[in-house]
C-alpha cells in the first residue's frame, strides 16, 4: 500500500501542486485546509505535511497535541525566515521543515527521506559505556538518560543511539545525515545542528552538570566518553 500523506494546509494553490507533485510520486494524499480536519486525519496518516499558518489555528499547537500521542513523522511548511521559528517547530518534535516559496519537487524528496528513516530498521550495537549514564530499550526504541526517560522525537531517537553506538567516535554532519537517510545538502545539515541543540536540551534538563554530546568544531559531533 502506498503511504498515506495528510497535508494541512489552508492555501489551495499550494496544496493543489503539492498534491499533484506527491501524488504523481505515488503517495496518497489527503488534503485538510483546516487544523482540527487535519488533526483528526493524521491519526491515520504515514506522515504530516503541516503549515504554520493556519486560519483556525497555529500548526505549532497542531504540532504539540499530535506529538502528545503519536510519533508519526511531520514536515512544517512555513513562510516565517526566522531562526528561533524554525528552531521551535524542531524542537517540538517536528522531523524538517520547508520554508515558503519552495520547489514541490523538494518537498516531495524531503517526504521520501523522511519516510525512508522513519521505516528503516536498523540494528545498532548496545553502547559501552562506563557509568551507564544511558540505557537503551530497542524493543521499545526509548531512551533513558541519568535514570529518566528521555522525549526524544524520532530524528533526535536515531541521532542518539547512532553516537551511543560508537562512544567517543566523531561523527561529520554528513555521516549523521546517512544515519538519519538523507542527502549531504546545507540545508539538511543545519537541521542536524538544530536537533542536536535539541537534544542537547533535554539533556540538561535532567543533569545540568553534564554535557556528553560533545562538538568538534570542523568535523562534527561525538559522545564523549566517561
Amino acid at each position: 500500500m502506498n503511504p498515506h500523506i495528510v497535508l494541512i494546509e489552508d492555501e489551495p494553490a499550494i496544496a493543489d501542486t503539492l498534491r499533484f507533485a506527491l501524488e504523481r510520486d505515488g503517495f496518497n494524499v489527503t488534503w485538510c485546509a483546516l487544523a482540527r480536519e487535519g488533526e483528526a486525519a493524521a491519526q491515520h496518516a504515514d506522515l504530516v505535511i503541516l503549515d504554520i499558518g493556519l486560519p483556525d489555528d497555529s500548526g505549532l499547537e497542531v504540532l504539540k497535541r499530535v506529538r502528545k500521542n503519536s510519533e508519526i513523522p511531520v514536515l512544517l511548511l512555513t513562510a516565517r525566515a526566522e531562526e528561533f521559528d524554525r528552531i521551535l517547530g524542531l524542537e517540538l518534535g517536528a522531523d524538517d521543515y520547508v520554508v515558503k516559496p519552495f520547489s514541490p519537487r523538494e518537498v516531495a524528496a524531503r517526504v521520501k527521506a523522511i519516510l525512508k528513516r522513519s521505516q528503516k530498521l536498523t540494528t545498532y550495537s548496545q553502547p559501552s559505556i562506563d557509568d551507564q549514564l544511558f540505557q537503551h530499550d530497542t524493543q521499545a526504541k526509548r531512551v533513558q538518560f541519568a535514570g529518566k526517560s528521555l522525549a526524544l522525537t524520532p530524528s533526535e531517537y536515531r541521532l542518539l543511539i547512532t553516537l551511543l553506538a560508537h562512544p567517543g567516535h566523531v561523527f561529520s554532519r554528513s555521516q549523521l545525515l546517512d544515519a538519519l537517510g538523507e542527502a549531504a545538502e546545507d540545508s539538511f545539515e543545519r537541521t542536524i545542528d538544530s536537533h542536536i541543540k535539541s537534544l542537547r536540551a533535554k539533556l540538561r534538563a535532567i543533569r545540568p552538570d553534564l554535557d556528553p554530546i560533545a562538538t568538534h568544531r570542523g568535523f562534527g559531533y561525538a559522545l564523549e566518553k566517561s
